[in-house]
């Protein structure tokens, strides 16, 4: 899947995968050990995210339902939380950076395509 900032016409992702069950949504990326440039892990039906036994930085974007941008948090660390983003319908979790690197700011339009 990809993801682009329909806002700055550029992609944010090429390598997106969806967690939409309770058991993907639940693990996300704790079994990863790196996330590379151009992956990217959509989780539905979220608003906040806790950084628990993680092995690494992420950013995250937090995206309406309406695909707008709510909210953005660059680098949580392991064992980090993030606050609680009650317009936020899912995240879009990023490699470390890739916020800054793709310009994605609070009310940019996401569009995420297969």
């Amino acid at each position: 899947m990809k993801i682009l900032n329909k806002t700055k016409q550029n992609i944010i992702a090429d390598k997106a995968k969806v967690a939409d069950s309770f058991l993907t949504r639940m693990v996300g990326l704790l079994n990863r050990e790196s996330f590379s440039e151009g992956e990217a892990l959509v989780i539905t039906r979220c608003n906040s995210i806790h950084m628990f036994f993680m092995k690494f930085a992420i950013d995250v974007v937090f995206v309406s339902k309406e695909n707008v941008v709510v909210g953005l948090v660059s680098d949580i660390r392991p064992f980090q939380l993030s606050r609680i983003y009650f317009r936020s319908s899912y995240v879009v979790e990023l490699p470390s950076s890739a916020i800054l690197s793709a310009g994605i700011s609070i009310g940019d339009q996401i569009e995420i395509s297969s």
